[in-house]
């Protein structure tokens, strides 16, 4: 089944507090962090526009109510935002069916994103590899010079997903957080909290022989989760300003 992108919600799971960049915010969200006169999160929504994605939930915790007040007046052209705050802590998978249920909506393909990276990473790829029946989703991943601080990608010779493995040094892929999920696999994530889709979901579906595919986006890519990668994002942003729809 071909899946437009217009037709697709993203869930940009934003719920985290940031310990590490903490001192630097106060108490705002770190996916609230101010670059360039916006909220970082802004950015992120501005480029899904960019992308043709109309439909964002945004899946909020710690200080939901920043996130809600600055989401609700609509900010991005042509953009729906709807803000669904999480009221414990639910883990990757876990936020994402409780966003899913609460907004709805029945898309064909859930687009899942984490609200303090941004990899501009080019949708459309995902969507056409949804022209395959088989093909459950597709999981964006990046090449790195050292796994060691993450968990590593392992495909198999179609370029499906064959396994996530721990932390190991090393060249090898990475996932990007950015995830195109038909619904019908989402509606199955087990409900139960907290529910992780790198550690839980994410296996279990490989176990079962579920076809996820893997696209290696080598474009740009910013997590603020470090005071260094933070201080980087106003020229990032700058850099790629072509990535964003603007007003």
């Amino acid at each position: 089944m071909s899946v437009n992108l217009s037709e697709v919600v993203a869930v940009v799971l934003a719920g985290g507090a940031g310990t590490r960049v903490q001192h630097l915010l106060g108490d705002l969200p770190k996916p609230m962090a101010p670059v360039e006169g916006r909220p970082f999160l802004e950015w992120l929504v501005r480029y899904l526009a960019r992308q043709g994605v109309t439909r964002v939930v945004i899946s909020t915790g710690y200080r939901a109510e920043v996130v809600a007040a600055h989401f609700n007046p609509q900010p991005v052209p042509g953009v729906e935002t709807l803000c669904v705050a999480e009221t414990a802590p639910l883990g990757t998978a876990g936020g994402v069916l409780h966003a899913v249920h609460q907004s709805n909506l029945k898309p064909p393909a859930w687009l899942v994103l984490n609200g303090d990276t941004l990899c501009f990473a080019n949708l459309k790829i995902a969507a056409m590899e949804l022209d395959d029946p088989e093909v459950a989703g597709v999981i964006y991943a990046r090449e790195v010079p050292d796994t060691s601080r993450y968990g590593s990608l392992v495909m198999d010779p179609s370029g499906c997903l064959a396994e996530f493995v721990e932390k190991r040094p090393g060249k090898g892929l990475i996932s990007t957080g950015v995830y195109l999920l038909r619904n019908a696999l989402v509606q199955a994530f087990p409900d139960r909290a907290p529910l992780s889709l790198e550690r839980d979901v994410f296996p279990a579906l490989t176990a079962s022989h579920t076809l996820l595919k893997v696209e290696i986006a080598n474009a740009p890519f910013l997590d603020i989760g470090t005071p260094e990668t933070l201080a980087a994002a106003e020229t990032f942003v700058r850099q790629n300003r072509s990535q964003f729809m603007m007003d």
